[in-house]
């Protein structure tokens, strides 16, 4: 299986939301640092706060959040700080999120180590929240910003109320910063969910029914009638269907329809295609109707995935089909293309990231997305005068065709007339193959760029012995890499093999020789890449790692060899020998 790109954003709160130069100076701390893709600014003047979003490996996301808080510390005065929202410091909230790759329990420790290193080396006070809290009542961000930052004077050596790291009498740098509150939570979906009616009252019924927190219980008319309250005074509630979710009813006047808005706050809990059926479900039983989806902002593209999933599965539909395959049908499914058109490119985060990597490094983009070419165009730049792509790009190539052959005669299967009692075991088998097909895939141009990074280091400097030394270091490490590169190509391509052979013994007979032809191209693939295993290997200083990387492969190839027979058996005894 492919690891998953280790992948966090990060959403901080800045009490300054009216200077621009001081907006950007500290959005230019987090553009600065390398790894990390600056999504989005919203500086607003009434609250005289600024939230920004961005993203990427967590390491990197920390170090930019520390630098934006470092700037931020510089720049904002809180005692000039003025704004219709709570705040308590010049970087008031800063929560970390995992968005692939990187667990909540995870954020939560960095989210610690972070709020650790600003007090330390900012001297700035932080509490921890939500995930990250070192105490219960911290959980909560409103009690960890209780009293603002005018009552902070107060709280700073108070055990209970007092931040987390740095606490310490009010001093002029306390003064000047305030204190932050760091933390970690899970992504927050913002979702309305569209109604076939104009009443906020049926909206706000249906929001009730299903948020978290429910409606209060009324003695007599249920609508009506007054709420009944424990012996402390307070509301006695019956909680919604759905967990980890606030809602309310609203008329929005731009559509003319009234809806649903919920805020998700833990998808692991409550999924959105979970919340979409249950709010269709309250609303068939009031009598109405859930027309679409509207979703503000960004989401995970595991959001839309484990809809697609979801829905696919209800149909007993194969979900081992291509990604925008799946994300297509969350959108038909929950039609979140009622209200406007519904692009994936600028609503996921994920997306989002690729397609700014793309248009912010051109070379890179000429260098490594090969797999975004056409047939034709991919088969015409190996054809030119150019060593890349070359014979291990073309191998892995073929090795993401056999892949995709063996998925496609899972998927044919898995829909056979007459079969529905195996789609689901015809679904994972599908579901392999595109884990297969998008290593495969990958390593289409991780055998481009290896061999780039090669061409790269022969052309460093050699005037004197110390850039002679530093040049042969690079070129014996690029040729490592450019060995290891189709090492890995062979072991994907190995993998194809248990898929192939399943689908030649238990797939559609209709669809054997397409299983056949799989496993042929996935034998080529593992010699092939071998070749250029060996080329790059016998080039290397280091002959015993050398040898042991030829060794490997030779081992490989048999393997190939030996799986690539056994499935041509399957299928003579099919189809008759030739």
């Amino acid at each position: 299986m492919v690891n998953e790109k280790r992948m966090m954003e990060c959403v901080p709160n800045f009490s300054e939301g009216r200077n621009r130069d001081v907006i950007d100076a500290i959005t230019r701390e987090v553009e600065s640092t390398e790894g990390v893709s600056l999504l989005n600014v919203d500086p607003g003047e009434a609250t005289n706060r600024t939230v920004v979003t961005f993203v990427g490996e967590p390491e990197a996301v920390c170090e930019a959040a520390f630098r934006a808080v470092r700037k931020a510390g510089e720049l904002i005065d809180m005692r000039q700080h003025h704004g219709a929202h709570p705040r308590q410091g010049a970087t008031d909230v800063l929560p970390l999120i995992p968005i692939s790759g990187v667990t909540l329990e995870e954020c939560a420790e960095m989210a610690r180590a972070l709020a650790r290193r600003i007090s330390d080396e900012l001297l700035i006070p932080t509490y921890c929240y939500e995930a990250s809290a070192l105490r219960p009542e911290h959980r909560n961000l409103a009690t960890c910003r209780a009293g603002e930052y005018e009552a902070l004077a107060d709280k700073l050596l108070d055990e209970v109320k007092g931040p987390d790291y740095g606490r310490r009498p009010m001093d002029e740098r306390i003064q000047h910063t305030g204190a932050t509150v760091v933390g970690a939570r899970d992504f927050l979906v913002a979702v309305n969910f569209n109604l076939n009616t104009t009443s906020t009252r049926r909206a706000n019924a249906i929001a009730f029914d299903v948020r978290e927190k429910g409606r209060p219980v009324r003695d007599g008319n249920p609508i009506t009638g007054p709420i009944r309250r424990d012996a402390d005074g307070n509301p006695v509630m019956r909680p919604g269907t759905l967990k980890a979710t606030k809602a309310i009813g609203w008329y929005i006047d731009e559509y003319g329809i009234a809806q649903v808005s919920m805020n998700m706050t833990d998808l692991n809990v409550t999924p959105l295609h979970i919340a979409f059926d249950e709010v269709s479900r309250c609303a068939q039983n009031r009598g109405l109707r859930v027309t679409g989806t509207e979703i503000v902002g960004l989401v995970p593209k595991r959001v839309l995935i484990d809809a697609g999933r979801y829905f696919l599965e209800k149909q007993q539909r194969s979900t081992g089909i291509p990604e925008q395959d799946i994300i297509r049908i969350a959108i038909r499914s929950m039609g979140l293309d009622e209200l406007r058109p519904f692009n994936p490119r600028e609503k996921v985060i994920e997306y989002l990231i690729e397609d700014k990597e793309s248009a912010t490094n051109n070379e890179q983009l000429t260098m490594n997305k090969l797999i975004r070419k056409t047939l034709k165009d991919f088969a015409e730049e190996t054809s030119r005068e150019s060593p890349a792509p070359g014979g291990g790009t073309v191998a892995a190539y073929m090795g993401a065709l056999g892949a995709a052959l063996g998925t496609m005669v899972a998927n044919l299967s898995a829909h056979k007339a007459g079969w529905d009692d195996r789609w689901e075991h015809f679904s994972k088998y599908a579901e392999q193959g595109q884990v297969l097909l998008r290593e495969m895939l990958r390593l289409v141009d991780e055998d481009t760029a290896a061999f780039n990074a090669l061409m790269t280091a022969f052309k460093m400097p050699k005037k004197t012995e110390a850039e002679q030394a530093a040049r042969l270091r690079t070129i014996e490490s690029a040729t490592l890499h450019a060995a290891e590169v189709p090492l890995q190509t062979m072991h994907a391509a190995l993998a194809v093999f248990p898929l192939c052979k399943a689908m030649a013994a238990e797939g559609n007979p209709a669809s054997v020789s397409d299983a056949g032809v799989g496993a042929l191209a996935a034998r080529s693939a593992v010699l092939g890449a071998a070749l250029n295993v060996r080329i790059n290997a016998k080039t290397l200083a280091d002959t015993t790692k050398a040898k042991a990387l030829i060794a490997e492969a030779q081992v490989l190839c048999q393997q190939a060899e030996d799986h690539e027979k056994e499935i041509r058996n399957l299928i003579d005894e099919t189809l008759g020998h030739c």
